[in-house]
């Protein structure tokens, strides 16, 4: 089941409401240090599956297992431990509205580590510096903009220093270069932190620019129809769905 590398694992997924089935059988491993995107057409099940890898749903089959310990099997205490080493940032960047950003960011270090008051200002403005908000410790969310909010979101997910950040639909609301902007920013953290990172996301300039593995959700299937690097799923995948997907837009001759 485990690769030396492999540091999330999901084995025989199924996700349900009830008897209505979202995906079944799925299984991928995401390597460290991958950038892995959850790809696939709406309401395909993508942000359901990035619940169930965080702990908010569980599978009505199957494991997800982190550096080869199981997650669902195993007590509440393991696995509150175990979402400790989680950043997640979601669609919204659900920042509280009341608070300023050095405040959103501290909300974690308060709760979770013994830090002077001084002491979790000072890692604030570092996880701010970190995503390009330098200075903006003590602004509202409403007097930022939207792309300024997504960063500062993952500034709060950085907070503890997770080993992964999970992305849900990261350049939803963005403009194109706000986008870009966001997609360098992880591949900085990813290179300079080491950090792995999964983005569930349906954007093609995201997916080739940031991603070097992936899972690819069918909601007519139900099930995952490929994984792997995007670009050899664009130009190789034998599967028409993948990459038709994959090469919207672009004629088939010129997709390479």
């Amino acid at each position: 089941m485990q690769q030396d590398d492999a540091h999330i694992v999901a084995e025989d997924i199924t996700i349900a409401y009830g008897d209505f089935v979202v995906q079944r059988d799925l299984n991928f491993t995401v390597n460290r240090g991958d950038v892995f995107i959850i790809m696939g057409g709406s309401g395909c099940g993508k942000s359901t599956l990035l619940k169930v890898m965080i702990g908010l749903k569980e599978p009505s089959t199957g494991e997800i297992y982190y550096d080869g310990a199981p997650f669902w099997m195993s007590d509440k205490a393991s696995q509150e431990g175990t979402k400790r080493k989680f950043g997640t940032l979601f669609q919204s960047g659900a920042l509280w509205s009341s608070m300023t950003l050095a405040e959103n960011i501290g909300l974690a270090l308060k709760q979770y580590t013994s830090l002077s008051d001084a002491e979790i200002r000072e890692v604030a403005a570092y996880k701010l510096m970190l995503v390009g908000l330098a200075g903006f410790e003590d602004y509202y969310p409403n007097e930022i903009s939207g792309g300024m909010k997504k960063r500062a979101g993952l500034a709060r997910a950085m907070a503890l220093d997770p080993d992964i950040l999970f992305f849900d639909e990261p350049s939803a609301g963005l403009d194109p270069i706000s986008a870009k902007l966001l997609d360098d920013l992880i591949l900085e953290l990813r290179d300079s932190l080491g950090t792995t990172i999964v983005v569930v996301t349906h954007e093609l300039a995201s997916i080739f620019s940031i991603g070097n593995n992936s899972v690819f959700l069918d909601a007519d299937a139900k099930t995952q129809l490929a994984n792997g690097n995007p670009l050899s799923l664009r130009d190789d995948h034998p599967n028409d769905v993948v990459r038709s997907f994959l090469r919207r837009g672009v004629p088939e001759a010129s997709a390479a």
